[in-house]
């Protein structure tokens, strides 16, 4: 069995994934192919992932592969892990983020939706065509493990167009149930309780979490929520809180991401809002520089010969172990609804639950969701189709038209401004995006 990484410098997450897979020993004896365009950041993922490998008595067989060598990481992979950030931070998530900042749109994550989240698909949907046809070449049945955002578009993208078996793997599900009770002081909750989500990735909804006598959750949580005892605990979350109360359901995502895809919190006009939600602007790019600092510090331990790792809440190593075993295992995926959620778009991609074993991913039909939870969905679905057209076809007129949906640029800009904007990002970004036709 062989595990191909594809964006192996992502050093902290590779540790996770792959490390759970060393951690798993039903997957025996097993190759992992780690790629990256980065040879300094390659080799530092390879030296922790042998000393994990080495100090768990791990199977695994693990080789270092640059750009050049790409089709041969590829080559006989059973399972791909995508990982990638094209353009990385600089230069293309700083321009991402300063000029819509010119024309007064503010962005907190910028990564899955609105303004930043259409031209991270566009620079990074070619790389997904070139990984495409180099597996219909060296390993056609291989599942891809897509953990890479803007998650809905570039997954949706791949299982339109590229025609490999795909599902879009996130965080937030797995954590969004301790994450409430942990704001509330319902921990004793959690390893009893039973919840159902679905949705879109990001704002895919809490739609049912009962006791384990089946009792319903709601009413207490959203008691303690306005009782005024959890101010400071709630603090870090109030989008989601606030969104529950208006809309009735509680939101996988994280509030600051979540301020950003609906048009209602991040507004020039009422900056007492910010402040209000606690809305941390510019977070990403804050992180960023952040993380590349604790690396320089941190290369050094997970490199070191008694590097740990204990088993994560990562998805991946659960689908590998599943897939070969027969299973079954529970995930959420992001996979194309065709029906699995009633009310919204057939060709849109969903978050659900699914069933993994031999016979791979297999989405579970949810039916419909309350319809003012499907509504908020479908804006977000417009941006996502309208991006996955525009790449598709190349066209810069249906960028300027996904722009336009998004609510929250919406909600700031006018169209000319948005067109403008648009126009300028293509200019910053030059070869990170294709020649799109005007």
């Amino acid at each position: 069995m062989k595990i191909t990484f594809m964006g192996a410098g992502s050093s902290v997450f590779a540790k996770n994934v792959l490390g759970d897979c060393i951690l798993t020993p039903e997957l025996g004896n097993f190759d992992i192919a780690l790629y990256d365009i980065d040879p300094v950041r390659l080799e530092e993922s390879r030296l922790m992932l042998e000393n994990i490998n080495r100090n768990y008595k791990g199977r695994a067989k693990i080789t270092p592969y640059l750009a050049k060598d790409r089709i041969k990481a590829l080559d006989g992979a059973d399972f791909v892990v995508n990982s990638i950030q094209v353009g990385g931070y600089d230069p293309c998530t700083i321009t991402d983020f300063e000029i819509p900042k010119k024309y007064g749109l503010r962005q907190t994550i910028g990564d899955t939706l609105g303004i930043g989240g259409i031209f991270r698909a566009l620079r990074t949907i070619p790389v997904l065509e070139d990984f495409a046809k180099d597996m219909h070449k060296v390993c056609p049945d291989a599942l891809f493990l897509n953990y890479t955002n803007p998650m809905a578009m570039l997954t949706g993208y791949m299982l339109k167009h590229l025609d490999i078996k795909t599902v879009g793997l996130c965080h937030s599900v797995q954590v969004c149930v301790k994450a409430l009770f942990n704001s509330l002081g319902m921990n004793d909750y959690y390893d009893k309780c039973k919840w159902e989500i679905a949705g879109i990735n990001h704002q895919a909804w809490l739609l049912k979490i009962a006791d384990e006598k089946g009792n319903d959750l709601y009413p207490e949580i959203k008691k303690r929520s306005l009782s005024g005892k959890f101010v400071k605990e709630m603090e870090w979350d109030l989008v989601r809180h606030d969104m529950m109360h208006r809309f009735g359901f509680y939101i996988t995502e994280s509030s600051e991401h979540g301020s950003e895809y609906v048009p209602y919190y991040i507004k020039r006009n009422y900056p007492e809002l910010i402040e209000r939600y606690k809305i941390p602007l510019d977070e990403y790019l804050k992180r960023c520089v952040n993380q590349i600092a604790e690396w320089g510090k941190l290369s050094k331990q997970v490199t070191a010969t008694d590097v740990s790792h204990a088993k994560t809440g990562e998805y991946a190593s659960g689908i590998i172990k599943a897939a070969l075993t027969d299973g079954p295992y529970r995930v959420h995926g992001n996979v194309l609804n065709k029906n699995l959620i009633d009310n919204l778009p057939y060709d849109a991609c969903v978050e659900v639950p699914c069933m993994v074993d031999r016979n791979g991913v297999t989405p579970c039909k949810v039916g419909n969701i309350p319809e003012q939870l499907a509504a908020l969905n479908r804006t977000k679905i417009n941006v996502q189709n309208m991006t996955i057209m525009a790449a598709k076809e190349r066209r810069r007129d249906f960028v300027y038209m996904a722009a336009y949906f998004d609510p929250h640029t919406a909600a700031e800009l006018s169209m000319d401004d948005i067109k403008a904007m648009c126009d300028d990002l293509f200019d910053a970004h030059g070869d990170w995006i294709p020649a799109y036709k005007k």
